[in-house]
């Protein structure tokens, strides 16, 4: 049989199935790490994000009359990215809403998947930060003498017990954010607190991942393995993920190179491997839906990124930028395609 079609006439194995399905096998470590460390209320928290996805969907699509496509593995890949971005502690409830959210409002309202504007997991992090802050702020959990931020290490650092104890709750981006309240209302120095979250413990656990954080922040080893994973099976290219990691190492040694504060050198490591860089960077970010087409497009995408990110983190409210940074940028997506262009061969 002889099949017609326009041009171009590119032939490939991989479909959106194929594709969303190996985005999900790249998670499966870290997923699994996240519950190994926060136990069973991460896979409460999985199971509610694709729950709420995947029946979302399916109700939608009857609802509009149109082609079930849950089997394409879309609204999956959205739950579990939905629960990778709140506190382990969080209430299956909220996610389930998050969820929804992600595939009514932002995914099918725009025409459903290959329409949508923005990421619809990173939307619907936004939306449950602006409706359930609390939840969203606090629900951290409790390491015991697993983490290098639990109290059997607070010695080391000089610090009392009750400050250690207030460090240790939060996120190290919120305690870095904070030192300064902190140092104040329990009268040990900034430097102090400076010394241990940019000590070489705390540096390698967020590599491994037993510190605070949302389910997804858990460890940038996983993370980071998963997404070689898809450069190697062509599912990304190295494009975005260089240049938002990039950008934020090379503003991150200038500031605390320009400081004095820290060493350069770990205020780097510090800032690519806490809070949700390599999970933006590799999983999100990337999303073919919601970044430019060409290379240089997407050099440009990563680097603003990366400085919408540096520049929230320092003197923005929050104390995490990455979300916010990536939704910004897709807004401007269609722009910069628009302007980046691959030169057209043969013409004058």
């Amino acid at each position: 049989m002889l099949i017609l079609s326009n041009s171009p006439h590119i032939k490939t194995k991989d479909s959106i199935a194929v594709v969303m399905w190996t985005v999900i096998t790249a998670l499966l470590p870290a997923m699994c790490y996240s519950i190994y460390i926060f136990g069973s209320s991460a896979l409460y928290l999985y199971i509610a994000g694709i729950a709420g996805a995947v029946l979302s969907e399916l109700a939608i699509r009857f609802l509009f009359k149109k082609t079930i496509t849950v089997y394409d593995g879309s609204a999956v890949l959205t739950g579990i990215l939905i629960a990778m971005n709140v506190p382990p502690s969080a209430p299956a409830w909220m996610v389930v809403i998050g969820s929804a959210f992600a595939i009514i409002i932002v995914k099918q309202l725009f025409g459903g998947l290959g329409y949508n504007i923005f990421n619809p997991a990173l939307a619907a992090r936004a939306f449950l930060m602006a409706s359930w802050p609390l939840h969203m702020t606090t629900g951290w959990h409790k390491f015991a003498n697993g983490s290098v931020l639990s109290g059997s290490v607070s010695e080391f650092f000089g610090m009392p017990q009750a400050a250690f104890d207030t460090i240790s709750r939060a996120t190290p981006l919120t305690a870095l954010k904070e030192a300064p309240q902190i140092a104040e209302n329990l009268g040990v120095s900034i430097q102090t607190i400076n010394d241990m979250l940019f000590s070489n413990e705390v540096i390698y656990s967020l590599f491994i991942g037993n510190v605070g954080g949302v389910i997804g922040e858990t460890s940038a080893l996983f993370l980071i393995i998963g997404g070689l994973f898809l450069m190697i099976r062509k599912i990304i290219s190295w494009h975005i993920p260089l240049a938002f990691i990039g950008t934020l190492a090379i503003l991150s040694y200038i500031y605390y190179f320009s400081t004095g504060d820290v060493d350069p050198i770990k205020g780097v490591l510090f800032q690519i491997l806490s809070g949700g860089v390599i999970l933006g960077a590799f999983f999100m970010a990337t999303d073919m839906v919601t970044s430019p087409v060409t290379g240089m497009g997407m050099l440009i995408f990563g680097m603003g990124c990366g400085i919408i990110t540096f520049v929230i983190r320092m003197w923005g409210g929050y104390p995490e930028g990455v979300s916010y940074s990536i939704l910004l940028m897709n807004a401007l997506v269609p722009l910069i395609d628009r302007f980046i262009k691959p030169h057209v061969q043969g013409v004058k």
